[in-house]
């Protein structure tokens, strides 16, 4: 998955990427002429007490050292841009994946693993890439120049690398195969850690309501302390992995003085041939250290390449048409036909034999007990869900044949819990329609009975927003939320309990506003308050995800035993008759 990732998403940087090689080839090959350089000095210049040698090959060296700088500063920029752009890239292809989603898809995910796919998961993926293209690309070159050059210098002294390499290669590999499982284990965790905290930080004035404070903290601890062992586990891994490569190193090091020391002392060997075989050994195993560091990332990264790719490779349950329809003029008849929709793997469906007419110019209701179906039902017509049977029809047309566009025009939904972005009361307002001007705004907030609050604000249609709404309260929250739907204009208008948080007197006037408004347009509410429906043209009667009645009030009084306990529920005998 890793790898496959990095193919698909690099190949637009071929060409930097060609650079960085390159440039990392000049630094390396800079690095290892060095001590051979240094050597030269040594044997020709201080041996023999030639100054002039000595300052020629010094001013090699140091031109040497300039390439050498110049070529690792130019991989690292370049280098670090392209890994940076891998990440911004596969967080768009992610966030792009997500948007196609149906509410189906991010229910399985989970928003918590979905927020650190698109996240750490990516990150960890770049920081991969960033040091493939800092440590990487060297070290095999400086590996395998460095055993060339150690050989020149001295075969015999050589045949150290031959226990050296392959020693230290078997104990990096035995340390990185127990490193995979425990960084997948690591991601699990940091999802779960980032879902207690979301659901906490969502939902802290219940927690402190119910007392819950000490118990969630114990909740939040066990969490943080799952994370906590796996990366103590991780840590003890890498904290052996480093001294194990310096002993290897060091003592590899007193190897070589010993042995070349002898060879020196025998005339075999000159003083600077074993100065630079030392300092070739100390660059291979340099490299080994490099490729090591790099090898302690690649178990994170392919774990996080296998979750980003779970989600790219995830196709939505809602799928575009191959040829969409777009009415030339769309009037907003609404038609559910059988519909029927069952959760993968349920046992019984959630909506079963639904029939319902919704026409342009009416207020059609749906009503019921909680858990019938009712905001299924409602989600099923912006194709949130598709329906398992049956047909959703706008204007005769199946929804799942109207292009995407045209069925988001046709339609304005107000969810059961609204939600604002951050940014201003114009801002929210105008997400659905940017073309708007104020004096649509305010009308719109007139409608929706939020007008006098938001000339209360300094700011006015300027003020600030919070995210999700959190600073203004409930029944201001549902206005905005039904005002952003006025603003878009739509054929069709889907309310799902979005009026449970107004006062009576602010909901009578709310639909009063929104009666003469709406005349040409299909109006559908779903609602738990009878006195918000009792007046449509229309009233739908669900139980159990079936249609068990239609009529208006007074019909479904007399013929409806389930609609007349709802009213009855709520109302008096004499205030539901009147």
């Amino acid at each position: 998955m890793l790898i496959r990732i990095l193919r698909t998403y690099l190949r637009p940087y071929r060409r930097p990427i060609t650079l960085v090689v390159v440039l990392q080839l000049i630094q390396t090959l800079a690095t290892l002429y060095l001590p051979t350089l240094n050597a030269d000095i040594i044997d020709n210049g201080v041996v023999r007490g030639d100054a002039g040698y000595i300052m020629h090959t010094g001013g090699v060296m140091l031109a040497v050292t300039v390439v050498q700088i110049l070529g690792s500063i130019g991989a690292v920029y370049f280098g670090a841009r392209t890994s940076m752009a891998l990440g911004r890239d596969v967080r768009l292809a992610i966030f792009d994946r997500v948007q196609d989603f149906s509410a189906r898809e991010v229910g399985h995910f989970g928003t918590p693993s979905l927020i650190t796919r698109t996240t750490n998961d990516v990150q960890q993926v770049q920081m991969l890439a960033l040091l493939s293209f800092t440590l990487m690309v060297s070290a095999p070159i400086m590996a395998v120049g460095g055993v060339l050059l150690a050989l020149d210098q001295d075969v015999p002294l050589s045949s150290l690398l031959l226990v050296i390499v392959p020693l230290l290669a078997v104990v990096v590999s035995l340390i990185i195969s127990r490193m995979r499982p425990l960084f997948r284990l690591m991601q699990t965790r940091l999802d779960r850690i980032n879902r207690v905290l979301r659901e906490q930080i969502s939902g802290v004035r219940v927690i402190r309501a119910f007392v819950r404070d000490p118990g969630e903290r114990r909740r939040f601890e066990g969490a943080n302390t799952e994370l906590m062992d796996v990366s103590l586990g991780v840590g003890r891994l890498m904290a052996l992995m480093f001294p194990t490569v310096l002993l290897v190193l060091n003592v590899s090091s007193v190897a070589v003085l010993w042995f070349g020391g002898h060879r020196v002392a025998s005339g075999a060997m000159q003083i600077g041939a074993m100065t630079a075989f030392l300092a070739y050994l100390i660059q291979i195993l340099i490299s080994v250290m490099m490729a090591t560091f790099m090898f302690m990332m690649v178990p994170r990264a392919e774990v996080s390449a296998e979750r980003i790719q779970e989600v790219l490779d995830t196709r939505s349950s809602v799928v575009p048409p191959a040829s969409p329809v777009r009415p030339e003029r769309p009037a907003g008849l609404l038609e559910l036909r059988g519909v029927e929709f069952r959760y993968p793997g349920a046992e019984k469906a959630v909506l079963r034999g639904v029939d319902l007419v919704a026409r342009p110019g009416e207020v059609t209701a749906v009503i019921g007990s909680t858990g019938s179906g009712k905001t299924t039902l409602l989600n099923l017509i912006p194709r949130l869900f598709d329906a398992t049977a049956g047909s959703v029809r706008i204007d005769g047309v199946d929804v799942r044949q109207l292009d995407p566009a045209a069925l988001a025009a046709a339609i304005g939904l107000v969810p059961q819990r609204p939600y604002l972005f951050s940014g201003t009361v114009a801002s929210n307002l105008r997400y659905g329609n940017p073309d708007a001007d104020d004096e649509e705004l305010w009308r719109a907030l007139e409608i929706a009975q939020a007008r006098d609050f938001v000339e209360r604000m300094p700011e006015g249609l300027d003020a600030p927003i919070a995210q999700g709404g959190t600073n203004v309260s409930g029944g201001q929250r549902q206005r905005l939320a039904i005002a952003r739907a006025l603003v878009h204009r739509p054929n069709i208008y889907l309310f799902d309990d979005s009026f449970s948080a107004l006062d009576y007197a602010t909901d009578a006037a709310l639909r009063a506003a929104l009666a003469r408004e709406t005349t040409s347009a299909t109006v559908v509410i779903v609602a738990q308050r009878v006195a918000t429906i009792r007046h449509a043209d229309i009233i739908v009667v669900i139980d159990d995800g079936r249609v068990v009645g239609s009529g208006t009030h007074h019909e479904l009084m007399d013929s409806n035993q389930t609609y007349r306990e709802i009213v009855l529920s709520q109302l008096t005998e004499q205030e539901a008759a009147a």
